[in-house]
This record gives structure tokens, sequence and C-alpha cells, in this order.
């Protein structure tokens, strides 16, 4: 693998946490020919108060940890601050990028003009389910038509462009869809890339009744509900 050249372009992945002992390992696996080819320059653990030793863990797997109030608006943010790359990568704690992320992600920063564009995968289930598959097919048309990733597909910017448009917000909910949404639409790529996610929640939460809740949140949103209130609905 060779060694990404550019110090500009080197990537500060920020993930946040709240007890993810059991899925931070597979997430940071998936990581690791980034760090091994130069392109990723660190990996920042944000935590939310984890009582299952995430923090230690994440520091056994040559992670940074830096620690805070719980809420992913304000973790993502605590992280954004404390990164050093001038590109920033935000994950979820359990996804997977699939092996493919590191090439689709050189090749995006090594782009110039896309210093002032965003991207993020293509959202997956680990779930061998016809139901996740038709999820998964929901999802590519949300982002296809709408320009609308969530967090769970990971989000790849400048540091630059995170700046001008306020950067991640310590919001209780929604906290993707706002930065996204002051991205905007024409400034965001989806990676033909998948970024895999655990599908329990889906599982346990029933894979109509959820999907059927977040667009409630959604909708909410648009209509200009406060996020305070929009988490009573989402809990």
């Amino acid at each position: 693998m060779r060694n990404f050249g550019y110090t500009d372009a080197m990537i500060s992945v920020v993930i946040p946490t709240l007890n993810a002992a059991r899925t931070l390992p597979a997430a940071l696996a998936a990581l690791a020919p980034g760090l091994d080819s130069g392109l990723i320059k660190e990996v920042l653990i944000s935590d939310g108060g984890s009582t299952d030793g995430t923090p230690d863990l994440a520091r056994t797997l040559e992670s940074e940890v830096v620690t805070g109030p719980r809420g992913r608006g304000g973790q993502l943010q605590r992280g954004a601050i404390a990164a050093r790359g001038e590109w920033l990568l935000f994950l979820h704690c359990d996804t997977i990028l699939d092996p493919e992320w590191l090439f689709a992600a050189e090749e995006f920063v090594a782009d110039r003009d896309n210093v002032r564009r965003a991207a993020a995968f293509r959202f997956a289930l680990d779930d061998d389910h016809p139901r996740a598959r038709r999820l998964e097919r929901m999802v590519a048309w949300r982002c296809d038509k709408l320009g609308l990733p969530y967090g769970d597909q990971g989000l790849l910017l400048s540091r630059l462009l995170y700046r001008q448009v306020g950067g991640f917000r310590d919001l209780p909910l929604m906290e993707d869809v706002d930065l996204v949404r002051r991205i905007g639409r024409k400034r965001m790529i989806i990676l033909p890339i998948a970024a895999r996610t655990a599908a329990t929640r889906y599982q346990q939460g029933g894979y109509w009744r959820r999907p059927a809740r977040n667009l409630l949140c959604l909708a909410l949103y648009y209509l200009g509900i406060p996020p305070k209130q929009i988490a009573r609905v989402y809990r």
C-alpha cells in the first residue's frame, strides 16, 4: 500500500461512542488500512460517559479519546475540535466500511474540487433478510432524490467546508440532518462503497416501525419543531 502523499489531505476519523465496547473493535479494524497507508492521520473516539470500558478499550486499539457529556451532536463537535487533520470523516461506532472505502476516499480527497463538497457512503445492513435489502433501496432513493444521507452512512468533508457551514451543533437529535442540510444537496456525493451498519435496532424496533418513526421525526424537523421536542417522539 503506497503512502498517501499530501499532509493536507490526511483524514481525522471521529467516532462518537456510548457503551460501544462490543461494536467498536470491528469498526476500527476496518479503518486499519487507512492508518497503514498514511491516509488516516488519527482516530478520535469522542465518548459520552461509557460505563463498559469503551475509552480504555479504544486506547488499547491505538485511538485517541476525548470525553464529555452524552449527546451525539456535542460528541461529534468535540471530536472535530480535537482533530488535527485537514479532512474529517465522521462514523458511527457500529458502522463497518467495506474494504474498498480506502480507494474511494483517497480519490475523493485527492480531487481539489472536492474541498467544497462532502461525501457519504452507501447505506447497507448486516442482515441477509429481504427486508434489509428493501430498506437499503429506500435509503438509496432518499439519498438520490433528497441528497440526505444519515450519520450511519459516514460523512467525509474538508475542515474548510466543515467550518464554512458551521459544523455539528450540540443537538439532542437530528444533528446529522442539520449538518447535511447546511452542506446542501448540490455539494453532497454518495460514494458507491457500503457503510455496513448493525441491523440490531431494526430487528428489535421493527423494519417498518423504526423507519416510520424516523420519517415522522424528519417531517417534524422540516416543520421547524425544536429537536428537544422531536427527541421525545423518537424515544
